[in-house]
């Protein structure tokens, strides 16, 4: 019987550690991605092209003191994540890099979510103060899209993690799904 219950216990345990989703990291950085267009001096509308992973990229925007990240496809099809309208219309820039979470499917590495850290200022009073949420964002075979808006605490990378795990199955954010 004891035999039975360590194997079960030991078989259990491969089967959570194979399932674990791992981190690759992406830098958004304009001098470590690709210009696209700009910066105007004028609007200071910008576009850089970061390299992602499995045959990804992304498109990192930047109008009106506002950025958005665009999710490129394998195949070229983009999804903006809109992150001015599902995160904060506040004035904006994504944080240093990117967290893609990975899977093994068919023996590759395959990303299954992407978590950005967006950086507002969301009190006009008060230039300088800026709210750090991180802005899960599902990746399927079908849908791109934002599901979750993790606010700044303590445990916030932590949570963005699980919430990204669990994000193939979650509905996308609107504008009116603000928290």
């Amino acid at each position: 019987m004891k035999i039975c219950v360590l194997t079960l216990i030991l078989f259990s345990a491969a089967i959570t550690m194979a399932q674990t989703n791992s981190s690759v990291y992406t830098p958004l950085a304009a001098k470590q991605c690709k210009t696209i267009k700009g910066p105007d001096p004028q609007t200071n509308d910008y576009e850089g092209r970061c390299r992602g992973v499995a045959g990804y990229t992304l498109i990192v925007t930047e109008g009106d003191l506002r950025q958005n990240v665009i999710v490129v496809t394998p195949k070229g099809a983009k999804h903006s994540l809109d992150l001015w309208d599902v995160i904060s219309g506040g004035f904006s820039s994504v944080g240093a890099k990117a967290e893609w979470r990975m899977v093994q499917k068919d023996g590759k590495p395959a990303p299954v979510a992407l978590i950005i850290r967006y950086n507002a200022n969301e009190d006009p009073e008060s230039p300088n103060k800026q709210s750090s949420y991180l802005a899960v964002t599902k990746i399927t075979d079908t849908e791109i899209c934002v599901t979750d808006k993790i606010s700044p605490g303590p445990k916030a990378n932590e949570e963005a993690r699980v919430a990204a795990d669990a994000a193939a199955n979650k509905t996308c954010l609107k504008k009116s799904q603000q928290q």
